[in-house]
């Protein structure tokens, strides 16, 4: 077409998209499919419309927020004081683990993904896409935490969009737990429609492998998130099959590093530029490769080591028993004094990084 017109000097990879496009169509698609199914009433006036398609918070990198979820508070949303100071600690919150751990984590991963195959060794290779699978998690749930703060101060409710993914002790539990409004999307507008768990056992196997192949591809037109989503939906399937049952008779002490193993794995067809990096990756990972030209010290600093440190503490921490009781003292207690001191000294630290680091956009911009 563009040759036809004399512009064949335009590539379509160079086409400029809207920033979030992604987010924005499958809350459009979500709408139309609600209000032709019945379970949610239109908008009232093209006005309430246009405010749900764009209510700028989540719009660029999710949640992905349905109409029937938010419709009531488009009309009338209840504000105090409470509410927008809760939206200030949880925006900070956001913020701090986009700048304070999840850039920090990604300039280690990019340095090792970037290394020569000659240079990368097992252990670096680990390093890398250990940082990269905490990268990505703070990354992505800093974003969902800012943009819940910001709806919060606005006077709306955004449902939580992560939970503590990485001590899930199955697929199953990590898709409960990670990305949660991709999962109810892909659930009630994918998986449900093929047939779901109505069908025969073969059939709800393959929809599932469906399912998770095509978000696969949501995230990129590339065989590695082809691969990714396949990885995903092979374990999803075996789950069903026998793994569901078995993890709840294991300790979580086996289920959840053998999850996190397994995810782990998956993130680098995730992190890969091609195929053959992945799988150079991978071998590498589990070989005995030590030969290297590299130092540990070119990419992880006494900096990024801490930030590591405190990244694996925070995502594994939530698995203690002892973590549950500490929370709901938390919840229980008066807060607003110690989350006032930390909002001040995260912001503080967040906003010094920011003024001193390079541009670094949120991962998910990129879907």
């Amino acid at each position: 077409f563009l040759e036809i017109l004399g512009s064949s000097s335009i590539h379509w990879t160079s086409i400029a998209l809207p920033l979030g496009i992604s987010f924005f169509t499958f809350q459009k698609i979500s709408y139309l499919i609600d209000v032709y199914r019945g379970t949610t009433k239109p908008a009232k006036s093209f006005t309430n419309f246009a405010l749900y398609v764009a209510l700028f918070p989540q719009l660029i990198a999710g949640p992905i927020v349905r109409y029937k979820d938010i419709a009531k508070q488009i009309t009338a949303r209840v504000h105090s004081t409470d509410k927008f100071f809760n939206g200030i600690w949880r925006f900070t919150l956001g913020l701090a683990k986009k700048v304070l751990i999840a850039n920090e984590l990604g300039q280690v991963a990019d340095a090792v993904f970037n290394l020569g195959n000659g240079d990368l060794t097992t252990g670096f290779a680990w390093l890398g896409i250990l940082c990269y699978t905490f990268q990505i998690y703070f990354d992505f749930s800093g974003y969902s935490d800012m943009a819940i703060g910001l709806g919060k101060m606005m006077g709306f409710d955004i449902l939580e969009n992560f939970n503590k993914p990485y001590i899930a002790k199955n697929f199953t539990d990590f898709w409960r737990r990670w990305h949660i409004s991709l999962s109810r999307f892909m659930r009630d507008y994918l998986y449900i429609p093929l047939g779901g768990n109505r069908v025969g056992k073969q059939r709800m196997y393959l929809n599932l492998w469906i399912v998770f192949v095509l978000s696969g591809i949501w995230h990129g037109a590339a065989w590695t998130f082809l691969i990714w989503g396949a990885w995903h939906g092979l374990f999803l399937m075996l789950d069903k099959m026998f793994l569901d049952k078995l993890t709840k008779k294991l300790t979580s002490l086996i289920t959840i590093p053998a999850t996190f193993l397994l995810v782990v794995i998956g993130w680098v067809f995730f992190r890969s530029e091609t195929l053959s990096q992945s799988w150079y990756f991978l071998t590498t990972m589990f070989s005995a490769q030590m030969q290297t030209t590299a130092l540990l010290s070119d990419f992880l600093t006494n900096r990024a080591l801490v930030i590591f440190i405190i990244g694996l503490a925070i995502s594994f921490i939530p698995a203690l028993p002892l973590f549950k009781k500490i929370e709901n003292k938390w919840t229980t207690m008066p807060t607003t004094a110690i989350q006032s001191a930390l909002i001040i000294v995260l912001f503080f630290l967040s906003t010094i990084t920011l003024a001193n680091a390079n541009f670094n956009p949120f991962i998910y911009f990129r879907f």
